[in-house]
């Protein structure tokens, strides 16, 4: 079986890559928190203490990414590390301005957290494949495929696990469900989807 080619990408690949997934992902926690639900990993952590001090959740988002670059830097190399920071930068902005152009007056919580668990999925997979990320728990779940094979989206799922369990006594039941089924097809999207050996580029 021929073996499969290593990404080659130059920087406008990286940069129209890069800038299309973190665009995915910011119509997709726009979506998620149109509706009032969360979400699992280092966003959904953002979307609690959001939530719960009234502070955006591009400024929280920023700030609660911050401790995993130092492990970034030394476990995956300093083109991740940058790539990660500048796309968490870009994000914390696109969803600071989103709501400014494009509000959502009515959406089904259910259909809402379908529509967020396949852009951010989308997004982040469009983001791994130029080598980036959004930081947190993601660069925890990539250190842990690379190095174990145990699957990005498995380690997400689990974490999310625990998240959506302490949402339990912070947010009704039903808005727990909901944001879990976004959880749900946005791993599941990682799990089928993100396949180092299968990604060919040139």
């Amino acid at each position: 079986m021929k073996k499969p080619l290593s990404p080659n990408h130059n920087l406008t690949d990286d940069i129209q890559g890069l800038g299309l997934g973190v665009f995915l992902c910011g119509l997709g926690m726009h979506v998620l928190t149109s509706v009032g639900l969360i979400t699992g990993q280092t966003a959904g952590l953002a979307v609690i203490i959001a939530y719960l001090t009234g502070f955006s959740f591009g400024v929280v988002f920023f700030a609660i990414n911050l401790p995993f670059y130092f492990i970034a830097y030394k476990r995956l190399g300093l083109e991740f590390t940058v790539k990660s920071l500048i796309s968490v930068t870009l994000l914390s902005v696109v969803t600071t301005l989103l709501p400014l152009g494009f509000t959502i007056e009515k959406l089904d919580p259910a259909l809402g957290a379908v529509i967020f668990g396949s852009l951010v999925g989308l997004g982040l997979l469009a983001m791994f494949r130029h080598n980036g990320s959004l930081g947190g728990l993601g660069v925890i779940a990539l250190l842990v495929q690379d190095t174990t094979g145990f699957k990005a989206g498995w380690v997400q799922l689990i974490t999310d696990g625990v998240i959506f369990t302490a949402a339990l006594f912070l947010f009704p039941a039903s808005v727990v469900v909901y944001s879990l089924l976004g959880a749900v097809v946005l791993n599941l999207i990682i799990t089928f989807n993100h396949r180092r050996d299968r990604y060919i580029a040139a």
